[in-house]
């Protein structure tokens, strides 16, 4: 509810974040996450239906496997038609949401061509003319979810284990088979809690750069005395979740100490931070 609540301006990310955090620690996570993410994608308030589409993008982009596997059934997939379709809910579902929608289920049919059901659920909405074109996917779309066999994988990098797999694997042993699929799975999870990781360090970065962004420029206004009331509770409002920022980002810089480059790109936005917080205070006070 919070994180696609319509009455606030902005998307809690904080809250959408740890939406994503609990949808994979539960087992049956993404099973009750879709069914919660349809009702509200189906709502007849617009913001909402928006937050909720935001919602599960990010989830995509966080939630692995488990998640895609569940999105990609007709089970789920049929609740995004029935936005769109003029027998259910296309009637007075926005136009907006509908056009969200659809680029949702095309975006999905490009990042994950092996979803057959995915395809034949979104060449079924053309051939029925709910579809006319496909949509063109804006430049500044969330990337899509890494290959389940990334690139760099511990596997390419960490020759003892891939010896050890593949020796392992040639054994006719059951106990040899079991160790290996054993090993495959500490794998997967360590490559999942890296990609985790980065997903983390980019929504906060962005998120950053969003807020010192939108702060100078209240700031700006602040400072000229040209601030409504209500863009005054807003930078407020920005402070407080800019200082919230800090402590997530310090965590960040413990977790990259090993990646040089990474560890500068959050000190660079710790640093935007800083100078921000430090410039409102100012304006404060000598207002």
């Amino acid at each position: 509810d919070e994180a696609t609540d319509p009455s606030i301006s902005e998307e809690n990310w904080d809250c959408i974040q740890r939406f994503c955090e609990q949808v994979n620690a539960d087992t049956e996570g993404p099973w009750f996450a879709l069914r919660l993410l349809a009702h509200k994608i189906q709502s007849p308030q617009e913001g909402e239906a928006l937050r909720a589409l935001t919602v599960l993008e990010t989830c995509v982009n966080n939630c692995g496997d488990r998640f895609h596997s569940e999105m990609a059934k007709f089970r789920f997939l049929n609740e995004l038609i029935k936005v769109l379709s003029p027998k259910y809910y296309g009637i007075w579902s926005s136009e907006k949401v509908k056009s969200r929608v659809t680029e949702v289920i095309f975006s999905w049919t490009v990042w994950f061509p092996q979803e057959v059901k995915i395809q034949d659920a979104y060449q079924m909405l053309k051939k029925q003319g709910i579809v006319k074109e496909d949509p063109k996917l804006p430049q500044d779309k969330i990337l899509p979810p890494p290959s389940p066999r990334p690139q760099n994988s511990i596997f390419d990098t960490d020759e003892e284990k891939s010896k050890l797999l593949a020796r392992l694997l040639k054994s006719s042993h059951p106990e040899d088979l079991q160790a290996a699929n054993r090993l495959i799975q500490s794998v997967v999870k360590e490559e999942q809690e890296k990609s985790a990781q980065v997903a983390r360090r980019v929504n906060a970065i962005r998120e950053v750069s969003e807020n010192v962004k939108r702060m100078d420029e209240l700031l700006e206004s602040y400072r000229r005395q040209e601030l409504s009331p209500a863009d005054q509770e807003t930078l407020q409002a920005l402070f407080q979740r800019c200082e919230r920022l800090r402590p997530l980002l310090f965590r960040l810089a413990s977790e990259a100490v090993a990646d040089e480059e990474a560890l500068a790109e959050i000190l660079q936005a710790n640093d935007k931070l800083s100078r921000a917080l430090g410039q409102y205070r100012q304006a404060v006070a000598s207002q």
